[in-house]
């Protein structure tokens, strides 16, 4: 009997978590991880705290998980890749899932297996299912074409500016009829608008340069935190700038610092982002966007 598989989906982003960090608070939103249905092809973009919740909540069946993308190797977007696939697994994932990443994307799974060999091996004997191990395709990821062995959709990268981090990747996923553009984390960037030229959506990530100054008091790290945000991360406006460089229909902020404090209303955001004269949105968990 042949498998079922369910219809390919209608192209959308779906925004699985919105927030820049790995911390979590009360009510708040998730770290970063983002569900890119295009061109009849499954695309989850960054595996942060919450993933996995959040693609069943969009209505993804787990075992018809597709490709998978990892931009970086900060915890904000892997913490949740190894359980992500595992719970697939154990949902009845039965054919090979590809997932693309830096090179250190290959050390974190074998741990990941290591760590839960038990519980693997024993759902293979007392179950009968498939060898997790033998399902899962880690693929390294560079600049350029991401070797996909698919006609309808191209992926590309291009490395930012994301230090101390080397290996961070913004992602372009393009069909005939629909283009997204995924910033990743980066500081500004002008080479990004070139990347993202003409581009459909462009979801970039977005901070507020007073909630640099609320963060560091929270979290207590003093000026050591203060000049990474500044050194690795995008100020709202400069984000506007990017898309109006790159000529992009709408710019989706995303990987918002701060995401979850009292007191940063989307209007902050959007007065932030005016230079930019297409239409603007703010990320939360859920939000979804069809192709126009």
């Amino acid at each position: 009997m042949s498998e079922t598989k369910s219809p390919a989906p209608e192209d959308r982003l779906v925004i699985l978590g919105s927030k820049g960090g790995p911390a979590i608070r009360p009510g708040g939103p998730s770290p970063t991880s983002s569900l890119i249905e295009i061109g009849g092809r499954r695309c989850v973009v960054d595996c942060g705290l919450g993933v996995t919740r959040g693609l069943v909540e969009a209505g993804v069946v787990l075992k018809d998980l597709d490709l998978v993308f990892v931009t970086h190797m900060h915890s904000d977007h892997v913490l949740e890749l190894g359980p992500l696939l595992h719970t697939a697994w154990t949902t009845g994932l039965a054919r090979p899932v590809k997932v693309y990443g830096p090179a250190d994307l290959a050390q974190y799974w074998d741990g990941f297996l290591k760590s839960m060999r038990y519980d693997i091996d024993l759902r293979i004997e007392d179950e009968g299912r498939p060898d997790l191990r033998s399902l899962v395709e880690i693929h390294l990821l560079g600049e350029g074409n991401v070797p996909l062995g698919d006609d309808t959709l191209t992926v590309r990268a291009l490395r930012v500016d994301h230090p101390p981090v080397t290996d961070c990747f913004a992602l372009r996923f393009e069909t005939a009829d629909w283009s997204v553009v995924f910033s990743s984390d980066t500081a500004y960037f002008p080479p990004l608008a070139e990347f993202a030229k003409g581009c459909d959506l462009l979801i970039h990530e977005a901070m507020l340069e007073r909630g640099v100054d609320r963060i560091v008091e929270i979290t207590g790290n003093g000026e050591r935190l203060r000049e990474h945000l500044l050194a690795s991360h995008t100020m709202a406006p400069d984000a506007a700038r990017i898309a109006t460089a790159a000529g992009t229909k709408m710019l989706v902020l995303n990987h918002l610092i701060p995401a979850d404090l009292p007191g940063f209303e989307k209007e902050e955001w959007l007065e932030a982002t005016k230079a930019f004269a297409g239409e603007t949105i703010v990320s939360r968990d859920g939000l979804a966007i069809k192709r126009s």
